[in-house]
């Protein structure tokens, strides 16, 4: 009932920045919460950050915390994230999600996926 499309992936130079977007088909009572997890050739899924679409408080993974800012847009049910500084090993696929808190334990609704590539 909730489709995620992300936008924004490509290739960056070490150093750079990119800025994903992800926009919701349509807002409900349940989705309380938009974030974004990525997942590195041969490596586990990992959360990277969330945001409260009400409160906007957010949360982050340690390793991009002071590099990486989501933001919401909640006109657009949109959320975005900036990354800036981008390191090699922020390469992944990155995933839009959408559950009912900032958790983020068992997202509810998934994206299918924007590839990010940092080159050294």
């Amino acid at each position: 009932q909730v489709q995620l499309v992300e936008s924004g992936g490509g290739l960056v130079q070490a150093g750079g920045s990119l800025r994903l977007s992800c926009a919701a088909s349509r807002r409900t009572f349940s989705l309380n919460a938009m974030g974004w997890f990525r997942q590195a050739p041969g490596k586990e899924r990992e959360f990277v950050a969330a945001i409260s679409l009400s409160t906007g408080s957010s949360r982050y993974a340690d390793s991009v915390m002071g590099r990486f800012t989501i933001s919401r847009d909640n006109a657009k049910n949109t959320v975005y994230l900036q990354m800036k500084s981008l390191k090699p090993e922020d390469t992944a696929v990155y995933y839009c999600a959408a559950g009912r808190t900032l958790v983020m334990a068992s997202p509810d609704y998934w994206g299918q996926g924007t590839q990010v590539t940092v080159s050294s």
